[in-house]
């Protein structure tokens, strides 16, 4: 079959260029431009690179127009509803797929705990950063000292050297995370306990105080309960993966130099941590706070559409997504099911949520734009309900996004025809 193809004309020279046309698996064709420059001396101007892929992918796709997001072609809803996040990480790194059984799954997510121990080295680098700092700040430095811990998997040549550089990072990520927060409070750090799963794990480091002990009830009941575990989970499998967003395309643009792997992964950390990224769900909390009352979203609505006032509403709207965001759907169903089961929600933040979402969702002004609620919007409430630290919001989207990022950082690599990312500029200077 002949191959498809569009026609460019440059209108000043009367001159016209021909270009393939490559279909996508799923989604629109994408016109191939890789050799714009050479055949006309001419080059795209894309500022966000909104229209522009700089990379093939197998590993996810955001379907924005429909709001729909697939993790290996499986939906997201179905990921959340049926697999842990440890079974999801398995999938997104790996060509195992999901695991057959639970002996399939628990083996997996054991051997992440073996390996979540710190070694002694890096512990030792938390005394070189400032009481209060700023856990993403520290986890960013963190992981580029793993390099310098283990510089061998700069040169990867097998896919056993892929998945264990992945799956080290993937497993030390929760504890790292962890030690940075109680670094930050002055809190003593709290080991692994592998008898703990991978999600348990970290909500005891978190909580536990001296030699492993948790808080109790006065029934004598532990503080973590199988409720905020399958919570949590369902929050990181919901940001492990979401094609090529500002950190996934970082951590590959900074993997395309030949650098080692962490410290590419240390960028996409670096990346995520600003407010239009991740954030974003601690903004979405300080916002419905200011706003401090649903009688209140009204006049905050309005705010919004009157092009003199600077104020944002956090939490609404997606690059991609042109539709209700499905994150923000499977969040906010989870926030009601928590709710029903014993996790008690700030009733007050949710209503005013709730209300911001209705007022929406009704106003000319959002559905002409196409302004639905994203995955920020409910997130924070529910985190702030599993008494999880503000602070620590952007770092569990780390924790949650790192197997994405090991997963397109293989992928890049593994390409024989990768070139290092080169953009062009429109130079308007003198």
């Amino acid at each position: 079959m002949a191959k498809e193809s569009v026609t460019l004309t440059d209108n000043s020279t009367g001159q016209s260029y021909e270009f393939d046309l490559i279909n996508c698996t799923r989604g629109p064709k994408a016109i191939d431009f890789s050799k714009l420059f050479t055949t006309t001396n001419l080059f795209s101007y894309d500022p966000g690179y909104g229209s522009t892929a700089g990379c093939e992918g197998t590993i996810s796709y955001v379907n924005g127009k429909d709001g729909e997001l697939l993790y290996k072609g499986i939906p997201i809803q179905d990921l959340v509803a049926k697999y842990k996040f440890t079974d999801v990480c398995r999938l997104l790194i790996s060509d195992d797929g999901l695991p057959k059984d639970s002996k399939e799954s628990d083996e997996f997510d054991l051997e992440l705990r073996h390996c979540g121990f710190l070694h002694e080295r890096l512990k030792s680098v938390f005394n070189a950063f400032p009481d209060k700092a700023h856990p993403m700040a520290t986890l960013s430095a963190l992981v580029s000292v793993l390099a310098t811990l283990y510089y061998d998997h700069k040169e990867m040549e097998d896919e056993d050297d892929y998945q264990t550089m992945a799956r080290r990072i993937i497993a030390k990520t929760p504890t790292m995370v962890a030690f940075c927060y109680r670094h930050s409070v002055g809190a003593p750090f709290i080991e692994p306990d592998v008898s703990k799963s991978y999600v348990e794990n970290f909500l005891y480091m978190l909580r536990a105080y001296p030699h492993g002990r948790l808080k109790q009830t006065l029934k004598g009941e532990q503080e973590i309960t199988p409720v905020e575990i399958e919570a949590l989970d369902k929050i990181l499998t919901l940001h492990a993966e979401h094609g090529q967003n500002a950190s996934t395309t970082t951590v590959r643009n900074v993997a395309s130099t030949g650098v080692h792997p962490y410290a590419a992964i240390s960028a996409g950390i670096a990346a995520l941590w600003g407010p239009a990224h991740g954030g974003a769900n601690e903004a979405v909390l300080s916002q419905l706070r200011e706003i401090g009352d649903v009688k209140n979203v009204d006049k905050y609505i309005e705010r919004v559409k009157d092009k003199n006032d600077p104020f944002r509403l956090m939490g609404f709207g997606h690059r991609v997504y042109k539709n209700y965001d499905p994150r923000a759907k499977t969040l906010k169903a989870l926030k009601d099911d928590l709710n029903k089961r014993g996790i008690k929600m700030d009733m007050k933040l949710s209503e005013i949520a709730e209300k911001v979402e209705e007022v929406a969702l009704k106003d000319e002004y959002f559905i002409k734009r196409n302004l639905y609620p994203n995955v920020d919007f409910y997130s924070g409430i529910i985190l702030s309900a599993l008494k999880i630290p503000t602070e620590l919001f952007t770092p569990i989207f780390v924790l949650g996004r790192m197997p994405g990022w090991c997963a397109n950082l293989i992928e890049h690599v593994k390409n024989p025809h990768v070139r290092i990312t080169r953009p062009r500029q429109v130079y308007m200077g003198k």
